[in-house]
């Protein structure tokens, strides 16, 4: 009985034993056929160092060409906003405070320099004016009593001190009555205005307030019977030329001794896709921000059609240095590992690549600088590198 216990023991071992050799046996010959169909070899080593070889087939899939030279611009670039030109942008305050009687423009109207923009009631207007048709008055009389002085002088009727004192009176009222005028004036009435008040002896109490300077209404804070007062913001109206525009942009603080006022900058809008804009650098800030670590760059664009709208997102170039002559290979050429390294396939006999790891600078027009890795003469993969990476990594799998 314990022979018979002992030799099923044995059968079963043995029977399980060759299972196992039939399973890894099987496993073997999968593994053989699937990299007979691909067609592919790989070589142990480094991830850099792998090797892949193609039939014509698989070719048919791959672009080759030689590693060569390419012109790098030394640029940089920066993102900011489109704003305002302030140097160009008046906030239109009336001279006196009064409530808004009237309004002559809207936002967005293109303006003539003097162009009336509101008017209001001003009490100030009203005295000034009360104080030149006062002084009218005495001029008026001043000067009527200084031609009978000369004819009662004439005469003997008076003596020559009562003439000097009666001139004397004209000129003093005649200043005062200048005066009076220089004051009206400043609330923006004209000599015609001023005339016809003082011929009329009524007041006016309206003050018009004018443009400053030719451009767009870009603000309008202004509705009838608000109170408007000189230097109290908000503004009734800003008036801005908007032929030039500002830019303004904040770049790294490593990249800040590269700009310099007076640069000319190339901007470029995604309102506007393939346009560019010119402008200059006009200032640079003083400080950098603690917390970004970045500086301040305004440049002016010029804008003649009116089209960059304040808060649009742009991008500006500016050339720092002499184009760079380097070693470069296409964009499609370069595979990133999953490591972060960056690598090339590179080839002697159009069907053998081997992958190998560079270093990469600029990035330009389509093509990617190699600093390391590479020289002139090399043939690569410039098209299909990512089809190369793809067989590689499926046969580390």
């Amino acid at each position: 009985m314990n022979d018979l216990l002992i030799w099923r023991h044995i059968k079963l071992i043995l029977i399980f034993c060759a299972l196992s050799l039939f399973v890894i046996s099987g496993f073997g010959c999968s593994r053989g056929t699937s990299k007979a169909q691909a067609s592919v070899q790989t070589q142990s080593g480094p991830q850099s160092e792998y090797t892949v070889k193609l039939d014509d087939t698989q070719l048919k899939s791959i672009k080759v060409g030689p590693v060569g030279w390419h012109l790098f611009k030394m640029e940089h670039e920066a993102v900011g906003n489109i704003a305002f030109n302030d140097d160009r942008s008046v906030q239109v305050y009336p001279s006196y405070q009064g409530k808004i009687i009237n309004l002559f423009a809207d936002l967005g109207d293109n303006v003539r320099r003097g162009r009336k923009l509101y008017t209001i009631n001003s009490p100030d207007l009203v005295q000034a004016e009360s104080t030149l048709i006062a002084s009218a008055g005495v001029l008026d009389l001043t000067t009527k009593t200084l031609e009978r002085a000369k004819k009662l002088y004439e005469t003997q009727g008076i003596a020559q001190k009562d003439l000097q004192q009666a001139a004397s009176d004209q000129q003093s009222a005649e200043g005062a009555f200048n005066a009076a005028k220089d004051a009206v004036r400043i609330f923006g009435k004209t000599d015609a205005e001023i005339d016809r008040i003082v011929a009329k002896r009524r007041i006016d109490p309206v003050m018009v307030v004018r443009s400053p300077i030719a451009g767009y209404i870009t603000a309008r804070n202004a509705a009838p019977g608000i109170l408007a007062q000189p230097g109290n913001p908000p503004a009734p109206f800003t008036v801005s030329d908007i032929s030039t525009v500002w830019m303004v942009a904040y770049v790294l603080e490593s990249d800040s001794p590269l700009f310099h006022t007076g640069q000319d900058v190339s901007v470029k809008l995604m309102a506007f896709p393939g346009r560019t804009f010119k402008g200059r650098i006009t200032t640079i800030g003083s400080a950098v921000d603690p917390n970004t670590h970045r500086l301040m760059v305004r440049s002016v664009i010029r804008d003649p059609r009116h089209e960059l709208k304040p808060g649009m997102l742009a991008a500006f170039t500016i050339r720092t240095g002499a184009p760079l002559r380097s070693v470069a290979v296409p964009v499609d050429a370069v595979v990133r590992q999953g490591d972060g390294t960056m690598t090339v396939f590179v080839t002697a006999d159009g069907h053998t690549f081997t992958r190998r790891t560079v270093k990469l600078g600029l990035q330009q027009d389509g093509y990617h600088q190699i600093t390391d890795g590479l020289k002139p003469g090399e043939t690569v993969a410039t098209d299909g590198a990512v089809f190369l990476d793809g067989i590689l990594e499926n046969e580390a799998d």
